[in-house]
This record gives C-alpha cells, sequence and structure tokens, in this order.
C-alpha cells in the first residue's frame, strides 16, 4: 500500500459525504490532508472527529476562485450531487464544475501534481444504451433542470483532456455511479436517504414514478477504494473510468429492502416521476475490474444496515 502513503493531498468538498470518507482513508494511510469546502453542503460534522489529527487541516474556500497552495495530489469532488441541491443555485453548480475545474487543473499544472476528477453517471443523461460502458456518449438535455450539474461535469471533463493533451497533465477521470452510506445529507432527496429517513419516521415512502425505474447502488467504502486505486495508477490509466456497483435495483425492490431493514411499516405512495429523471443507470465496470483490479465487495443489504444504523443515530440526537 507504499503507492498511498505520505503525500500532501488536497481533497475540495472535504467536508461532504464522500469527501469526508476519502479524507478519512487518506489519512489512515499517513497523509497530509488538506480538506476545502464552502459548506454548501458539507458539514463540518463530518469531520470534527479528524480536526485534532496533526496531518489534517481544514480550509473553508469556494474553488470558484483559485488556490495557492502546494500539493502532490488533487482529488476534485467539491459541487453538490444531489437535484435538490445543485437546482437551489443552478448557474452557481454550472460555476463550480466549470471554474472549480479551471482552478484546480491550474494548480495542478503550476504545482506537478497528480489531479482527479469526481464525474459522474449524469454524464451519460437518460440512456440509451444499458448498461452505459465509458465509449457511450450520452443522451443528455442541455437546457433541462439537471443541466447545470449533467452540462457542467461533461464540461470538467472536456477541461480535464484538454490539459491532459495540451499540458500533459497526470490527470485521472472517475464516472461516479449511486453511493450511499454513513454521512448522506439527510435532505438532499436522493432516494436511498428518502427512503431511510421516511421509513425510520413510520412516513410514507415515496416513489416517483412507477418504480420500476432502477439504479445501482455502491456503497461509500467501496467507492473511495476506487478512488485511491485510480489515483495511485501510472501515466498509462487516465480514465473515464466508470465507479459503481452494477447490481441493479428497481425504487421499489430498494423500497420494500429498507422497509425490511428498518422493520418499518411505512406504506409506499406514487407520486409523478421529475423531469429528466433517468429510466435505467448501471454501470459497465468491466474496464474498473481490469484497470484497477477492483469491483464493490459489500452488498445492498449490508450497506443499508450501516446506513440505517446512522440515519437512526442522527434522528435520535436531533430530538
Amino acid at each position: 500500500m507504499k503507492e498511498f502513503v505520505g503525500k500532501r493531498v488536497l481533497v475540495t468538498g472535504g467536508a461532504g459525504f464522500l469527501g469526508s470518507h476519502l479524507c478519512e482513508q487518506l489519512l489512515a494511510a499517513e497523509n497530509d490532508v488538506l480538506c476545502i469546502d464552502n459548506f454548501f453542503t458539507g458539514s463540518k460534522n463530518n469531520i470534527r472527529h479528524l480536526l485534532p489529527n496533526g496531518k489534517f487541516e481544514l480550509i473553508r474556500h469556494d474553488v470558484t476562485f483559485p488556490l495557492y497552495v502546494e500539493v502532490d495530489e488533487i482529488y476534485n469532488l467539491a459541487c453538490p450531487a444531489s437535484p435538490i441541491h445543485y437546482q437551489r443555485d443552478p448557474v452557481q453548480t454550472t460555476k463550480t464544475s466549470v471554474h472549480g475545474a479551471i482552478n484546480m487543473l491550474g494548480l495542478a499544472k503550476r504545482v506537478g501534481a497528480k489531479i482527479l476528477q469526481a464525474s459522474t453517471s449524469e454524464v451519460y443523461g437518460d440512456p440509451a444504451v444499458h448498461p452505459q460502458p465509458e465509449e457511450y456518449w450520452g443522451n443528455v438535455n442541455p437546457i433541462g433542470v439537471r443541466s447545470c450539474y449533467d452540462e457542467g461535469k461533461r464540461c470538467a471533463e472536456t477541461l480535464f483532456f484538454d490539459y491532459y493533451r495540451q499540458h500533459a497533465l497526470r490527470i485521472k477521470v472517475a464516472r461516479i455511479f449511486n453511493t450511499y452510506g454513513p454521512r448522506m445529507h439527510p435532505n438532499d432527496g436522493r432516494v436511498v436517504s428518502n427512503f431511510i429517513i421516511q421509513a425510520l419516521q413510520g412516513v410514507p415512502i415515496t416513489i416517483y414514478g412507477d418504480g420500476t425505474q432502477t439504479r445501482s447502488f455502491c456503497y461509500v467504502d467501496d467507492m473511495v477504494k476506487a478512488f485511491m486505486l485510480l489515483m495511485a495508477t501510472g501515466a498509462e490509466v487516465v480514465g473515464p473510468i466508470n465507479l459503481g456497483n452494477p447490481g441493479e435495483f428497481s425504487m421499489l425492490q430498494l423500497a420494500e429492502t429498507v422497509i425490511d431493514v428498518c422493520n418499518s411499516k411505512s406504506p409506499i405512495v406514487f407520486k409523478p416521476l421529475p423531469s429528466d429523471d433517468p429510466r435505467q443507470r448501471r454501470p459497465d465496470i468491466s474496464k474498473a475490474e481490469r484497470e484497477l483490479n477492483w469491483k464493490p465487495t459489500i452488498p445492498l443489504r449490508e450497506g443499508l444496515g450501516r446506513t440505517v444504523s446512522y440515519f437512526d443515530q442522527l434522528l435520535k440526537s436531533a430530538h
């Protein structure tokens, strides 16, 4: 594991759900970690337990402005990732993806750092190809309510590859599929957190559409391991690489599993499907298996159990 050790690592969006878990694992691998976050969706509670660690540093900063620090590696995770949050200020969401990428790529170029972009399965839009391989160009509405995120992330990928071609920058591009686990924002509108909160409170579980639309769910520990493996690869591995769990579940299956894990009596109710909501989402991870020797190991039911415990404690402490 020496390839992960002893570096100065910058994590943008480090106080968020994924970022906080990544900071934790980078510290466990004996790296110095600089966490930056503007706390638009991130929370100090996610990284409070890391603050006493002498190798951890926190800076409140917005990636749409330049940052001048000396680091060896950059994980660019900064951007609200749930529709409720990224649609709240769509112009700022696009700026975060695009200006943030420009600023972090500029920093990486100046200091000679290796840089990983946290891209998204949303670059595939509402896919006409299933499952989605990296070669698929996607089916994205450029003027819809989700476009600020979808097109912002697509543009960020363009910038990363142009810096790679034009400046020989060492880049890694990860396309992240649905990820869940402890420290998800309780009010982010994502399906796993929504269902768990509703089930624990015994209120109706809301399914948008008829419940047949599918998603794939990767537990956060598996995802963070994939990030670190991708960053540790040599110059021959650039990406984009799909990272996610190829197990596919309908919304109805997920709701029924959450009800069972929570031992809840919540009924299920159906509401109209939101605009541009994809019907199917499942990664082809053969590239990750080949290039990173990685695939998810934590089954949905086990990961849901850990996530339910986190939200149960959160709700109890709130009361």
